[in-house]
């Protein structure tokens, strides 16, 4: 059985693999340059796979700072007029 067109994912393709092709391999090793020129295709050693992670950045802490002075001085204003219309 098949899954529906709707339910697949659209980034199928973009997802992290634990396998590279030759291609991604041997342009893995001329990167950290274990690659030597001339040499056979076959056989290549093992290339570890980095998966990149995205961590979310907790904005919360550095923003209470610098808006709690401001925080502060908005909620005298505000506090005083729900004392106005009581």
């Amino acid at each position: 059985m098949s899954i529906d067109k709707s339910l697949r994912r659209k980034n199928q393709l973009q997802r992290a693999r634990n396998v590279l092709t030759r291609d991604e391999r041997i342009k893995t090793l001329q990167k950290e340059e274990r690659w030597q020129e001339g040499r056979s295709p076959f056989g290549l050693p093992k290339v570890r796979v980095l998966r990149v992670v995205v961590k979310k950045v907790k904005k919360a802490k550095e923003e209470e700072k610098p808006a709690e002075g401001a925080a502060e001085g908005a909620a005298a204003p505000a506090a005083e007029k729900k004392a106005e219309k009581k």
